[in-house]
């Protein structure tokens, strides 16, 4: 349904007004921040609860969506980049409103790498440039000089701090292998109090992950994730008495974890095919309890002190809601509703390495076969959900099936499924695909003449590949800021990428550089046929913007059908009316090229 007979509904999903999970100062929980689109850019919003009172807090051209509260309340900590490159600062401002201040004046610009605050004023906050590769620098006071506490050419981040800030707990991947981190707690001096690393000096592809100090004083519980038993599920560890304590959340799927405000519990987060459910498990029960949820996905949850259970819900069908286990919608934003989508439906199909996971969503009218859009994730570490998203909802409104696939290199489905992404990276993705492609032509789903491949970051990457490795398979491509240029994407992007794809393809461009043009969708440019649509940022520190050009100079030098956008922001963009306008790009290019009516909604500008 169309609130505004003016504007599709296609439109109206992107517009209207949607907020983040809050999240809440822990000594004063009347305080929290959340992200909206309210006034058409994502920006961070400071809530007083116990007054209702909003404010925004940052307003700049590009948007912001980093940022955390002080354990007083007292103060926003937002994280200042230029454009979106996601190199900058962390600034400080006072939560009633007020000046922003450099939070720690003594620290150059970086990539962020971590952040922990401590009731006392100090924080630790870790870095990333190509030149240190990651430091972490404790501030002992706000705007204090920082002190230098961590060194390490390889990736590591920031992991938490214990209530009373005695206890740091760092992630690193000090053994080589940027997939799977080792834990380190040290003291604000630096000096290490107790290592946790599964990976046997990166000998061991067992990954863990920091969840959380306990939130009360003088307990030095940890809590942590592990791969153990081939998922992600959560234990107990005290760093400082030695000890790890199993927990019997036997749930199939992964498994995280965080604690009750008063550390008598824990809120379980639970995985499990493209859907997600909450539990709380007291330690020391013999099993966890239900907290009941909507079917769907839950995207993030927080307890309370009063012990409810705060949630960000949705499905591919509802818009999101931010909804409180004591039955009421937590934060509504003013303004139109987005208008629902089509639910989503599962098909499991037979692949090369296992079964493979795939969600489909297609229009209400009309029968099958349908010009059919595959829709690639991301990551390569994340996996679609039955979850909204405006994006393929904006093709089923134009007569398009959507098919997204979980393939090999997702997350959720075990660690092997994940873990098997390396060395032949790309390629192994695009067989997945391939498989879940003819399953989908031979249900009488999917029109062979109108298969699209589409993706953003990875899922662009997949699409530039899948293009030139497949040329008959697919009648037109849309990558959304890939990597095009495996050789040069590596030299030019951020370190901590530079670290994953030498876990990937097993060492730099010099010392396997059969594997990195075996990945690289520029060695097979030549052999694309489809029309192919490329939109880029300009500032993107992920993908960047040089290799992306020498991509596009092979398809203009042999007439290849292209169009590239060009825009002036970084992976992605947080301003509504550009993601709607790179929409409407695409669907105008797939509709122009494959036969069909023309996109509903104003006419868009020409690329630039």
């Amino acid at each position: 349904m169309t609130t505004d007979a003016a504007v599709p509904d296609w439109e109206m999903r992107f517009r209207a007004p949607r907020v983040s999970l809050p999240d809440w100062a822990e000594d004063a929980p009347d305080r929290s921040l959340f992200v909206s689109n309210a006034t058409g850019t994502y920006e961070l919003y400071a809530w007083d609860r116990s007054s209702g009172r909003q404010r925004q807090v940052t307003d700049r051209p590009n948007g912001t969506t980093d940022g955390v509260l002080t354990p007083d309340g007292e103060a926003v900590w937002w994280f200042s980049d230029t454009d979106g490159d996601e190199f900058g600062v962390w600034m400080r401002q006072p939560f009633g409103g007020g000046e922003d201040e450099p939070a720690a004046p003594g620290l150059a610009p970086s990539y962020p790498a971590g952040l922990a605050i401590g009731r006392d004023g100090a924080a630790v906050i870790g870095r990333s440039t190509d030149e240190d590769g990651t430091t972490v620098h404790l501030v002992p006071t706000p705007g204090g000089e920082p002190v230098e506490i961590y060194r390490h050419r390889e990736s590591a981040g920031v992991g938490d701090l214990s209530h009373d800030g005695t206890l740091i707990a760092l992630e690193h991947t000090e053994h080589g292998d940027a997939m799977h981190s080792a834990l380190r707690v040290v003291r604000p001096d630096g000096s290490t109090v107790a290592e946790l690393d599964d990976t046997e000096g990166g000998t061991k592809e067992l990954g863990l992950a920091v969840l959380g100090f306990a939130p009360v004083a003088g307990d030095t519980r940890l809590l942590v994730g592990h791969q153990r038993r081939g998922r992600w599920e959560p234990m107990i560890w005290d760093p400082v008495a030695g000890t790890e304590t199993a927990l019997p959340v036997d749930l199939p799927g992964d498994v995280g974890a965080e604690w009750y405000p008063d550390g008598s519990a824990l809120l379980v987060e639970h995985s499990f095919e493209a859907r997600s459910e909450l539990w709380r498990y007291e330690p020391g029960t013999p099993e966890p309890v239900r907290v009941e949820t909507p079917a769907g996905t839950v995207s993030g949850a927080t307890a309370r002190p009063d012990g409810t259970v705060e949630y960000l819900w949705s499905s591919a069908e509802r818009p999101p809601v931010v909804r409180s286990t004591s039955g009421a919608v937590v934060l509504d934003p003013p303004g139109a509703k987005a208008p629902p989508s089509v639910p989503v439906e599962d098909a499991w199909v037979e692949g090369p390495g296992g079964r493979i996971h795939a969600l489909v969503q297609k229009p209400a009218t009309g029968e099958g076969p349908f010009p059919t859009i595959f829709e690639i994730h991301g990551g390569p570490t994340w996996h679609d959900s039955d979850a909204f998203a405006s994006g393929p909802a904006a093709w089923v409104d134009h007569g398009f099936a959507v098919v997204r696939v979980n393939y090999r290199g997702s997350t959720g489905y075990g660690r092997a499924w994940t873990d098997a992404l390396k060395h032949r990276v790309g390629l192994i993705e695009l067989e997945d695909i391939a498989a879940v492609r003819d399953w989908s032509v031979a249900s009488g789903l999917a029109d062979p003449e109108r298969l699209v491949l589409a993706g953003g970051s990875w899922g662009g990457y997949l699409t530039l590949l899948g293009l030139g490795t497949q040329p008959e398979a697919w009648a037109l491509g849309l990558a959304a800021v890939p990597v095009a240029d495996y050789v040069t994407a590596y030299h030019d992007e951020m370190e901590a990428l530079k670290a994953m794809d030498r876990t990937l393809l097993g060492g730099t461009p010099e010392e396997v550089p059969e594997r990195f043009e075996a990945s690289s969708p520029l060695t097979y440019v030549d052999a694309v046929r489809a029309p192919l649509y490329i939109s880029a940022g300009v500032n993107d520190p992920r993908c960047p913007i040089r290799q992306v050009e020498n991509y596009v100079d092979r398809l203009a030098a042999r007439g290849a059908v292209h169009e590239v956008y060009r825009y002036d922001a970084g992976h992605g963009s947080l301003v509504v009316e550009e993601r709607i306008k790179q929409v409407r790009l695409e669907l105008e290019f797939a509709l122009k090229h494959l036969g069909g009516g023309a996109v509903v909604g104003a006419p868009g500008p020409e690329a630039a």
